[in-house]
């Protein structure tokens, strides 16, 4: 790996981006990211997933480097398709993945935030999407999920104006869970992370799933949906082990199974 390094302890895989000076989207940073979920996902020891940026940011944008090389609409719509893909991915992903965020998370590294499933940002962070003014427009999903988290009037002010917000601000719009001093990110954000993993593998990965149906299914499918993934959580040696638990007023121990 180039851009990419994974360290793996008590159920947590910790993903940094390495790629200076901005930590930017790459085709290159495409391509890691799809090998490193793909074998996390296989890795039965993950539980949960932490992203974070070496350096000064978390990620700056798309590198713009690679645009000069693009000759036509055709070859920029690729481009836009394959980050839209992978985050789609990260979106889906069978285990929570939770956004360290630190300096600045603009562009395509807030699209890339935005694909995971929670966020933990430094207060002085700074959030947005500037594509505008490059005389561009989000492509890697960002006027898809922007919208969903601040609402349509504050997605079209950030996108229109380009100008982004603090963490704290992020925070008070639903964009991020928490706020912290960017030197307390990391610790709050592994902090979350080693909460969650506690949690049985089968119970928080039916959950991602049933979020992901509010996308597309009306209320009554969904609930129908989770009605049948309670079953078959209910049924799992965590779930018996859950209940036992609570009745023996002890800590329960999930054994992933």
């Amino acid at each position: 790996m180039d851009f990419l390094s994974t360290v793996v302890e008590k159920h947590v895989a910790v993903v940094k981006i390495n790629h200076q000076p901005a930590n930017a989207m790459s085709t290159q940073v495409f391509k890691e990211l799809t090998e490193v979920f793909n074998a996390l996902e296989k890795n039965d020891a993950v539980r949960v997933v932490l992203v974070h940026g070496e350096g000064r940011f978390f990620s700056a944008g798309a590198d713009i480097r690679e645009f000069v090389s693009i000759g036509d609409a055709e070859q920029a719509a690729a481009l836009a398709k394959q980050g839209q893909d992978v985050f789609e991915r990260i979106e889906r992903f069978s285990k929570p993945v939770i956004a360290a965020i630190h300096g600045a998370a603009l562009g395509g590294g807030l699209e890339f935030a935005m694909s995971c499933h929670m966020r933990i940002v430094a207060e002085d962070a700074k959030i947005g999407l500037p594509e505008l003014n490059l005389g561009l427009i989000p492509g890697f999903a960002g006027t898809q999920r922007l919208p969903r988290y601040v609402g349509r009037a504050k997605a079209l002010e950030m996108m229109l104006t380009g100008e982004p917000i603090t963490g704290a601000e992020a925070v008070k719009w639903g964009l991020a869970n928490s706020a912290h001093p960017a030197e307390h990110v990391m610790d709050e954000a592994l902090q979350l992370a080693r909460k969650i993993a506690t949690k049985s593998p089968a119970s928080v990965s039916a959950t991602l799933a049933l979020l992901q149906t509010t996308k597309t299914s009306e209320y009554y499918e969904g609930v129908v949906q989770e009605a049948g993934m309670f079953g078959e959580v209910f049924t799992t040696e965590d779930g018996k082990e859950g209940v036992a638990a609570f009745l023996e007023k002890r800590k329960p121990v999930f054994s992933g199974k």
